[in-house]
């Protein structure tokens, strides 16, 4: 294997093992705290987790299959039927995020009535008409024998090479998809964010004004104290433009390569280089190792039951442990005993 494939495999790998842990533990939080089942964002979350977890376990090995292989890591049908839940999950996806960014943008602009505006109800047609979307694309593409294996991505995908007939088709259907699928993520979620950033500066603007007029008033506070608070006001700033920055900045990072590189395709093909192909799709799948932690890890909810848990299994852990020495202890007293008499 050439160095550069050897890089992309390792990277790979690295992809699998970091998404497959913290999926699972977003599930497991899912599952422990009722909390976080109660609120509508985590269904948009464990619709989100779980389209990350089965493209983990179905499509990237076969990626990895195929870069050892150079070739097609399975039978025609297959790789149809990857090819298949590749489109459907991919899909499903981004459109989970553009759901996310719209609840937030609910939340943080309509507070008094988020919860008339957003029920349970309403997620559940919002992730109906995601699943409705996925499908039709995918759905399409596999009854067409548009999906196989590409060489260019080292993986069961759309591929332009099974539509030499329909040419003009696959096109239009490669643009359409990615016109309603990426493109439109992509604009929801930076209007819904910019605007979640401007009413976070304003309330961090009101909250300055407080502080500054406090500390003014308070003539024979220590500097030391009068630093911090001014730390405190910057950087209460460049929170809220730091999430928002990792929301879209990721979400571009991971997913503008490939499609770029896919309309690219439709124009010049066989011009682009398969290192860079195999590169834009890994960074596709890195997106499923960065959501845990973009969209749940990373909150303040689920760092508490992870650590609830952590604590929870140490200190059975730890019972069990002194259970185990009470119980060797009453056996070596017994067994002296035995031997005293």
């Amino acid at each position: 294997m050439h160095i550069a494939d050897i890089a992309v495999f390792l990277f790979v790998v690295v992809i699998i093992v970091v998404s497959l842990l913290s999926n699972v533990v977003v599930v497991i939080c899912f599952l422990y705290n009722p909390e976080i089942r109660k609120q509508v964002p985590g269904l948009f979350i464990l619709n989100l987790t779980f389209c990350n977890l089965f493209l983990t376990v179905s499509t990237m090995p076969l990626t990895l299959v195929g870069l050892i292989n150079k070739g097609n890591p399975g039978s025609s049908g297959f790789c149809q039927t990857v090819g298949f839940l590749d489109t459907f999950l991919t899909t499903n996806s981004m459109l989970s995020m553009g759901a996310l960014s719209i609840d937030r943008w609910v939340a943080v602009v309509f507070p008094l009535s988020y919860h008339s505006r957003i029920r349970h109800r309403d997620a559940v047609i919002a992730l109906a008409y995601t699943w409705f979307h996925s499908l039709s694309f995918s759905t399409v593409a596999t009854c067409l024998s548009w999906v196989g294996y590409h060489h260019l991505y080292a993986s069961c995908t759309l591929c332009n090479a099974r539509a030499s007939d329909t040419k003009t088709q696959f096109i239009i259907y490669t643009v359409v998809l990615h016109s309603l699928t990426f493109l439109m993520t992509l604009i929801v979620l930076c209007v819904t964010y910019l605007k979640v950033l401007k009413v976070a500066r304003f309330h961090c603007k009101r909250i300055d004004v407080i502080t500054m007029q406090t500390l003014l008033l308070l003539v024979d506070i220590h500097p030391s104290v009068r630093q911090r608070c001014l730390d405190e006001q910057r950087q209460r700033r460049q929170r809220a433009t730091k999430k928002i920055s990792t929301f879209i900045g990721t979400f571009v990072v991971c997913f503008a390569p490939y499609v770029i590189t896919r309309i690219v395709e439709l124009s010049t093909p066989g011009h682009i280089s398969p290192h860079w192909g195999v590169l834009s799709k890994c960074l596709a799948y890195s997106k499923a190792a960065c959501d845990p932690f973009v969209y749940s890890l990373l909150r303040n909810q689920y760092r508490k039951t992870c650590s609830d848990l952590a604590n929870k299994i140490l200190k059975r852990s730890s019972f069990n442990s002194s259970v185990r020495r009470v119980e060797n202890g009453r056996a070596t007293d017994t067994n002296n005993t035995k031997l005293t008499q």
